[in-house]
């Protein structure tokens, strides 16, 4: 390999400043294009405080929806014990609706909907309840807990309206899913409701399976007493 021959510093001095004439052309360049540049740079900056505003917005709105969520259950807990489910809806009605209408995009808007459609059951807003729970149900993948959690209300509710059908549909659904916590209590539900549809060979069959695979319910005394009698 041929080695490069040494360029001297006279010569070096005598050949144009490539850093000069590159920093000529860069003036030259803003000169005439100085009104795109700085509309350039102005819409660079707007994106950068866009990224990092919402990136702080979002942070700021899921805590908010967290914090609303704690305080419409403490408040919920409270007028409960005191006065009862019935007042205890009424009371968190304002909370509820604007963690759905403004921050149900949010985790804590998400799991406020479960939530509230649960207090809506329990104060007997059965309608109410059964609309939150389905729309829940787009929220939450087949591995969440809460997803089960309102599958589970959806079973209630359609077994409070005596759609005994619909409800078995539902605690199904728990029982074919991949959440194991809930299914034992998912099969009880079912072979109550079978018994009251009068179906008592798949009644049988759902309280079996209970014994069989879930022996650590707490339902297990209950079921022996139903399959003895």
């Amino acid at each position: 390999m041929a080695k490069k021959k040494k360029v001297t510093r006279k010569e070096l001095l005598n050949k144009p400043d490539e850093f000069i004439t590159f920093s000529s052309k860069m003036f030259e360049f803003a000169s005439v294009y100085q009104t795109q540049i700085f509309i350039g740079l102005i819409i660079f900056v707007v994106l950068i405080v866009s990224i990092v505003g919402i990136g702080y917005y979002s942070n700021k709105a899921e805590k908010q929806a967290s914090d609303l969520l704690a305080v419409m259950m403490t408040k919920y807990e409270f007028f409960k014990n005191k006065s009862g489910p019935e007042v205890a809806y009424r009371a968190v009605e304002n909370e509820a609706q604007f963690l759905l209408d403004e921050l149900s995009g949010r985790k804590g808007g998400k799991l406020a909907r479960v939530l509230y459609a649960d207090i809506c059951y329990n104060a007997g807003e059965i309608d109410k309840a059964i609309e939150l729970y389905t729309k829940s149900l787009h929220h939450f993948n087949d591995t969440s807990a809460v997803k089960y959690f309102a599958l589970n209300g959806l079973g209630y509710c359609y077994e409070e309206k005596n759609d005994f059908k619909t409800a078995v549909k539902y605690f199904q659904m728990i029982v074919e899913g991949n959440d194991n916590a809930m299914k034992g209590e998912a099969l009880y539900h079912l072979g109550r409701i079978y018994a009251e549809m009068g179906d008592n060979e798949k009644s049988r069959a759902a309280f079996k399976r209970v014994l069989s695979d879930y022996g650590d319910s707490i339902y297990i005394e209950l079921i022996r007493e139903k399959l003895a009698g």
